[in-house]
């Protein structure tokens, strides 16, 4: 695990979030994560929807099952898992301004809650599908995070995580240089390896279903964000004056790290997929219309 670091906690995490929502909503968009390239040729935004329908294959979503996204930034995709599955979908965000945009865009069987994963407050096994994209690495007790998951998911059910992560046995320039300061950067308490992701799920009860290393096809999205940035701040006088003022005007320093972390391999994105056991002589069925909450 790169740089366990405490003061990285979720008050520091929401506090990034919600100053620099301008900047993430100018630059990213309405999805706060990677795009995903098959051939090269998309576009960012179909990018960006293709990780989401990968996520949503892995899941094998059932019509009328109840869904957590863990993590859901602005709730886009919450709202396109909803509408492609017909699902339902609660979705839980650490930033006031993420949770107060996504109440702006309602749609049916969408629930954005400003509510701590960790704290989630969701009854045992009431969820059929859960998914964390690019999440997990904010939290400050991943193996509560894969815990929680699993508590809250039905016999059968399934977790899809999508994270970056460093290289196994990254050499010590890697850690120094690009990891560690990428963690400080970004509000991420630690970076695990696919062999931690692995071993902590697995000690929540989860069986494993697959791995998959897509770095490759995630890693134009930095050079894309850089570019818009870039653009962003020549023309936009108030998303310029919120770069260089603000309190986490760091990140801004982390774009050209992580470009170059994934050129030299130093971190790597995968997408991990996790089944909790199914009972003895039972199969899965979609879940409730929407997970209930425990007193």
């Amino acid at each position: 695990m790169i740089v366990p670091d405490a003061t990285q906690d979720a008050v520091a995490v929401a506090d990034h979030y919600d100053e620099l929502d301008p900047i993430y909503r100018r630059v990213w968009g309405d999805h706060v994560h990677h795009g995903l390239w098959a051939t090269g040729r998309e576009t960012p935004a179909e990018a960006v929807e293709a990780l989401i329908d990968t996520v949503g294959d892995r899941l094998r979503l059932l019509s009328g099952e109840a869904c957590v996204d863990i993590g859901c930034g602005y709730g886009s995709t919450a709202r396109q898992l909803a509408a492609t599955h017909r699902v339902s979908v609660t979705g839980f965000t650490l930033s006031a301004e993420q949770a107060h945009y996504a109440s702006a865009h309602p749609v049916p069987g969408v629930d954005i809650r400003l509510r701590d994963w960790l704290a989630n407050g969701l009854a045992d096994g009431s969820t059929g599908a859960a998914w964390a994209i690019e999440s997990s690495e904010h939290m400050v007790d991943k193996p509560r995070f894969f815990a929680e998951a699993h508590r809250v998911l039905s016999p059968g059910g399934r977790l899809v995580v999508c994270a970056w992560l460093a290289e196994t046995d990254a050499g010590g320039w890697k850690v120094r240089h690009l990891l560690e300061p990428i963690c400080r950067e970004g509000r991420l308490p630690s970076m695990g390896t696919r062999e931690e992701y692995e071993a902590m799920a697995t000690a929540a009860g989860f069986e494993i279903i697959g791995y998959e290393d897509v770095s490759a096809r995630v890693a134009r999205t930095w050079t894309i964000c850089a570019r818009r940035l870039v653009r962003t701040l020549l023309v936009d006088r108030e998303t310029r004056r919120l770069a260089l003022g603000a309190r986490n005007r760091i990140f801004v320093l982390s774009i050209p790290r992580l470009i170059l972390a994934y050129r030299t391999g130093a971190m790597r994105y995968g997408i991990l997929t996790l089944s909790k056991a199914r009972e003895v002589g039972t199969q899965r069925e979609p879940g409730p219309s929407m997970p209930q909450e425990t007193p």
